[in-house]
């Protein structure tokens, strides 16, 4: 597949070839535009499929169409609107608060900040709301856009646990500079599929896109690869699974997930790294969870302003909790 031109208003041409074969033409533009160096997702290819602006020789496509021989189609894309954050009474629970950092315990489900596919209900929302300030009142670090106000550090949608904003630019600063030195204290709690044979061993890894899921982090050697580093101890067997706990010595996208399923016990309940049981019980059990089962237990910093050292728990999440102690007994 390969394509030319520049997301203005302008069309581009995309070559899909038989790469494409069988594909909806919604999935293979998507992907061809990607090669060409445009990334978007399938629902803001939507606008330009129904303004009649993905043609072939003149002809409107359908998103739909299934893909059955080689195709030159031409597709005028439009910049999305720019995101922002906005105050929402988001629901927090708050484990600690003070004049430079605010430690919110994270639901799972509940996504960061806002982003092209979530641009409302996110935590950045919610905390925005709780202080009674607009985005333009947390510092937003070099990088990172208006979308991210106080934001040093993510975590996944579905996982849980403790997680930092920072409320002034020194605290940003200090924040950003100690989890750029590996110095944060950062350890969760995961409940895997499968029970290794290992009691602590620790993960260093290349750290790169899998070249078979581009959603898909992998321990794949490449030009660009930077090490992730976990330190993984088991601290319960169970008769199908185990609890580990996950010290981050480095934090990469996906970091422990990846480590997780390199080990060939991936995170129970992670469609992504792993597969549900073939046991009708525990896929049930992986169905009924609806999250991967990852928690981030515990957050330790340096202060910004006392310069001491602080921690914060998270209680393990209720569903995760009874997933425990179902799994202790099948």
């Amino acid at each position: 597949m390969g394509g030319t031109g520049p997301v203005d208003g302008k069309p581009v041409t995309l070559a899909l070839g038989e790469g494409a074969r069988g594909q909806r033409l919604d999935r293979a533009l998507v992907e061809a535009l990607r090669d060409a160096g445009h990334v978007l997702s399938r629902n803001a290819l939507r606008a330009s499929f129904d303004a009649g602006e993905v043609t072939e020789d003149g002809r409107a496509l359908k998103p739909s169409l299934e893909v059955s021989r080689p195709m030159h189609v031409s597709v005028v894309l439009h910049p999305p609107a720019p995101l922002s954050a906005v105050p929402e009474p988001v629901p927090l629970s708050i484990l600690h608060e003070d004049d430079d950092v605010l430690v919110v315990d994270k639901p799972a489900g509940v996504v960061v900040h806002p982003s092209a596919g979530h641009p409302g209900g996110t935590l950045v929302n919610g905390v925005l709301h709780h202080l009674g300030v607009g985005s333009d009142g947390l510092p937003v670090l070099p990088g990172n856009d208006a979308t991210r106000p106080g934001v040093v550090h993510r975590l996944d949608r579905d996982t849980s646990g403790a997680m930092v904003f920072t409320k002034t630019p020194a605290a940003a600063a200090s924040l950003a500079a100690q989890f750029q030195a590996h110095s944060i204290e950062r350890r969760y709690v995961g409940i895997l599929s499968g029970v290794p044979r290992f009691e602590a061993r620790t993960v260093d890894t290349p750290h790169n896109r899998d070249p078979t899921e581009r959603k898909r982090f992998a321990p794949v050697q490449a030009g660009s690869s930077r090490r992730a580093i976990t330190h993984v101890t088991v601290v319960e067997r169970m008769p199908t699974a185990a609890l580990a706990h996950f010290t981050l010595q480095t934090g990469r996208t996906h970091q422990i997930r990846m480590h997780a399923r390199h080990l060939g016990c991936p995170i129970f309940g992670d469609a992504l790294y792993g597969k549900p049981p073939r046991d009708p019980s525990r896929r049930s059990l992986w169905t009924q969870l609806g999250r991967h089962a990852l928690h981030a237990e515990l957050l330790g910093f340096e202060h910004p302003a006392t310069g001491r050292p602080v921690r914060f728990e998270s209680a393990l999440a209720p569903e995760l909790q009874t997933l425990l102690e179902v799994l202790r007994v099948s």
